[in-house]
């Protein structure tokens, strides 16, 4: 479990820094897209992989591909601090210079330590979109954390659904993820930015939440987990708007910060709406509504898309090559 609080979450924001690294402004966001997609089609593979093994072989196998897995990224993948393995001027980090909406892109000194709390506040405090993207991944992982809490005794209660019903629609919502943002992601980004398609992946998400609260038959829940195929496009898109408010000496600390503004959220919603689960499915519930906990989960990510309505990231960073950079910091 130690181990687990230490990696989890960082290989995801490490992850998304490498690629934010490697990948140009203008294709950022539909890398980001794939990113996740393959992480939901691994998803789908061990959960499909987990029906045909055995308890204790399943976590040698887990721990077998984890090997592997920082064996080929020891050989195969270039370090990128400093962006030096990239030379495409196209594909060069955007600098940490006041944007024309009037945004102020955080000017943050080459870090030599681990960052502190400080550091992640002034990174948030330097620019409106940076705040704004971080209350929105805020709201938006609470309330999917909020759902993921209650949805299975909500199912259960209302539905009497089993753990194999359960096991399904949460491989339809892995294999909608994959399929999404393997081939809709790369398509939409680069045609309608990642500020629509954020707000199109909130409301979609919203909509799944109410459906699934208000859900009058067995089949409701099934029919709302298709709506993922736009939800998913969320994570992505906020990624990608806060890498091009920072520049490359920024990006672990930055995608870092929102994984730990989830994970926070992913932390208080269970102890909200696990007892508020609980009242509305016993007989001591103040009114008649077993789907009401989904319903305020629903409400927090309707929080989340109103904040990203509001938000306006402007014209991204205007790129340089890393020669100027360096001399413009030196």
């Amino acid at each position: 479990m130690f181990a687990g609080m230490f990696c989890e979450g960082s290989m995801q924001c490490l992850s998304l820094a490498y690629v934010a690294d490697k990948v140009c402004e203008r294709r950022r966001a539909a890398a980001f897209g794939v990113l996740s997609g393959i992480s939901a089609a691994g998803f789908v593979t061990g959960t499909l992989a987990a029906r045909f093994l055995s308890t204790s072989s399943t976590f040698q196998v887990a721990a077998a591909v984890a090997v592997v897995t920082a064996a080929y990224m020891r050989a195969f993948l270039e370090e990128s601090v400093g962006g030096d393995a990239v030379s495409d001027e196209e594909c060069s980090r955007p600098l940490c210079s006041p944007s024309s909406d009037g945004d102020s892109s955080p000017r943050l000194p080459l870090l030599r330590k681990v960052p502190s709390i400080s550091d992640m506040i002034e990174l948030l405090r330097s620019s409106l979109t940076l705040s704004r993207a971080a209350v929105v991944a805020f709201f938006y992982s609470f309330g999917e954390s909020g759902l993921q809490t209650a949805l299975l005794y909500y199912l259960k209660a209302q539905f009497h659904f089993n753990k194999n019903q359960f096991a399904d629609l949460l491989l339809i919502v892995g294999v909608a993820e994959a399929i999404s943002q393997l081939t809709l992601m790369p398509f939409l980004a680069p045609t309608l930015g990642e500020e629509k398609l954020l707000n199109i992946g909130l409301l979609a998400s919203c909509t799944h939440v109410f459906l699934y609260s208000i859900s009058w038959s067995f089949w409701v829940p099934y029919f709302a987990a298709t709506f993922v195929i736009l939800s998913v496009f969320v994570n992505p898109c906020i990624r990608s708007i806060v890498s091009k408010k920072v520049g490359s000496t920024e990006q672990g600390m930055a995608q870092g910060c929102l994984t730990g503004i989830s994970s926070f959220a992913s932390i208080t919603a269970p102890l909200i709406f696990t007892p508020l689960t609980a009242l509305f499915l016993s007989e001591d519930a103040p009114f008649n509504f077993k789907g009401f906990s989904l319903m305020c989960a629903g409400f927090a990510t309707l929080m989340a898309l109103t904040m990203s309505i509001t938000m306006r990231t402007g014209p991204s960073i205007t790129s340089q090559k890393l020669s100027d950079v360096r001399h413009e910091q030196a």
